[in-house]
């Protein structure tokens, strides 16, 4: 400690300058700035590099290196610029960063380019998911080119812009996360957005364009393509005179057509164009037809919910799928006729301010419903071939006639259970049937099978509610008893409340299946075909007539044993 007392002699002044200078340098190395390094070694794996001031020697993967592109400097007495990014990590080392500080310098330039709006030299150097890697010639610095700024169309193929300098516009700077976006696609439009200027010029308001040829379309209009050198667009309601609901009803992929020029907009750099424009409106002719007349239309384009057709030239109007048959229903026009083909039609709707004009097809031919209901009126029979079927009816082919007959499973018979009477009939089965019900304006026929056969109700006609009748037990369950009146046909249900007046002695397995029982109808509807049947009932009317016949139910309450039972039950219970 002795050194201290005396800082005037010449040993404690060289000791203080070479201290001072030295934490001089230290405090020019500040974190996250970028310094300048002397490689010094060089190893398989590292590289080590000498910057004045440090306490230790700051090291570099040499892989760091190579993936920058740098092992070239990989050599002692070359200068590398490195990021400080710890003075002392928790090993006491320094750590630095060579490609850090090549981002950032890079950064400078890239955030220069992009307030100047100016372009910038890169190359794609690899593909990654939703785009490519552009390396910025200049730094070095890695940005991302989304896959829809590599060009203004789609390109199946990009190898001929791989490691190929080229132009890229700056769209997007993130300063906190350090990441660029480039566009390619906003150069290419750029040229082009010159070269369009020029096309423009060329056109004006009423100049008529030869043989654009139709690109695309959308919901709102169809896009021509003018000589490959410019798209323009014709705008739904500029198609037709005639109500256009999409431009495929009208148009078709490569078609040529003349168009009209009605607005040219050179700060947008677009062309409005229109086809109806072209030639007079048509439905100024409207006047010429009438409803419910017979006119030959001609089929101009087919689509799978029906037909354009044109009364007269530029006279559009659509052919409903509806409007095609009385009998097949959603048949597509395609299957019956083709572009080009004159059919008869009758106009059933003019809407003048609607512009809409409706035909069918249909009409022009004799509605087989009507035919079949004055051949076959309600309550006929009339025979049937099985056309198809499904889980709940049947579908007649009536002869002679183009119409399905609609036959339920419920109509079949009066006996069985009607999902299962179906099952046994098949495609081809021809049956004889009785019409009941036609409704004309819906197409719909139906008819029913068991209608021809004699009604096993009818055995209910000449009986009336709390008739006896006698029964035969043909099964028995939980729910009650299935029964047969004798000398019908018809099974009916005696649920287990109605089986006896004591709960106890309701209960169906008391019954084993076979026997006959006396029961009385309980209800009775013949017009709704109902009926139900009662053993419960059957007792209370009986006893019923017993009282009435001997006396009221406490006769005999007086008599000296009338009571006996009873008294005999309260003896047995009080000497348990």
């Amino acid at each position: 400690m002795e050194i201290y007392k005396d800082l005037s002699n010449p040993a404690s002044k060289e000791f203080e300058q070479l201290l001072n200078s030295q934490f001089t340098k230290t405090e020019n190395l500040e974190e996250g700035k970028i310094i300048t390094g002397v490689v010094n070694k060089v190893t398989d794996n590292f590289v080590f590099l000498e910057v004045p001031g440090l306490k230790s020697e700051p090291i570099l993967d040499i892989n760091e290196l190579k993936s920058m592109g740098m092992l070239d400097k990989a050599k002692i007495g070359e200068k590398i610029s490195v990021l400080l990014e710890r003075l002392e990590d928790k090993k006491g080392e320094v750590l630095v960063s060579a490609s850090k500080a090549q981002k950032i310098q890079g950064w400078d330039k890239l955030v220069e380019a992009y307030e100047k709006n100016e372009p910038i030299m890169g190359k794609i150097t690899g593909r990654v998911k939703g785009g490519c890697i552009v390396e910025h010639i200049d730094t070095g610095s890695l940005m991302f080119l989304p896959g829809s700024q590599i060009s203004d169309k789609p390109l199946k193929d990009i190898s001929h812009l791989m490691n190929e300098p080229q132009k890229f516009a700056l769209i997007k700077l993130d300063k906190v996360r350090g990441n660029a976006c480039v566009s390619r696609r906003e150069i290419i439009s750029s040229f082009k957005k010159e070269d369009k200027i020029k096309i423009i010029e060329k056109f004006k308001v009423g100049d008529i364009i030869k043989g654009a040829e139709v690109k695309g379309y959308s919901s709102f209009g169809c896009f021509f393509s003018v000589n490959g050198e410019l798209d323009v667009l014709v705008h739904l309601q500029e198609i037709s005179y005639s109500r256009v609901n999409h431009p495929d009803e009208v148009f078709t992929i490569g078609e040529k057509h003349d168009l009209l020029v009605i607005s040219v907009d050179k700060e947008k750099l677009q062309v409005g164009c229109s086809l109806k424009q072209l030639s007079p409106d048509p439905f100024e002719n409207i006047s010429n037809y009438e409803l419910n007349k017979l006119y030959k239309v001609k089929v101009v384009k087919l689509m799978d919910f029906g037909a354009f057709c044109e009364l007269e030239k530029g006279l559009s109007t659509l052919l409903h799928s509806s409007e095609l048959s009385w009998t097949k229903k959603n048949i597509s026009a395609k299957k019956m006729f083709k572009v080009g083909d004159e059919i008869n039609c009758i106009i059933t709707e003019i809407d003048k301010e609607k512009r809409r004009v409706a035909i069918s097809h249909r009409l022009t031919t004799e509605n087989p419903f009507e035919t079949f209901e004055d051949k076959y009126p309600i309550g006929s029979e009339v025979e049937g071939e099985v056309s198809s079927k499904n889980e709940y009816s049947i579908f007649l082919k009536i002869n002679g006639l183009d119409i399905d007959a609609f036959l339920h499973c419920n109509d079949l018979t009066y006996l069985n259970n009607g999902e299962e009477e179906l099952a046994k009939y098949k495609v081809g089965d021809k049956l004889k049937v009785k019409v009941l019900e036609i409704k004309k304006d819906e197409q719909k026929v139906r008819v029913g099978l068991r209608q021809t056969q004699p009604d096993p109700f009818d055995w209910f006609n000449d009986k009336k509610v709390k008739q006896t009748v006698t029964v035969k037990i043909i099964s028995t369950d939980t729910k009650g008893l299935v029964v047969r009146p004798e000398g019908c046909q018809m099974d009916f249900i005696i649920k287990k409340s109605a089986i006896a007046i004591n709960a106890a002695d309701a209960r169906p397995a008391r019954f084993t299946g076979g026997e006959r029982i006396d029961c009385a109808i309980a209800e009775l509807d013949l017009n709704k075909r109902k009926a139900t049947l009662s053993i419960k009932l059957l007792e209370e009317i009986e006893k019923k007539d017993a009282l009435d016949k001997y006396g009221a139910e406490g006769s005999g309450k007086n008599l000296p044993f009338s009571s006996l039972s009873e008294d005999l039950k309260k003896k047995k219970k009080k000497a348990e």
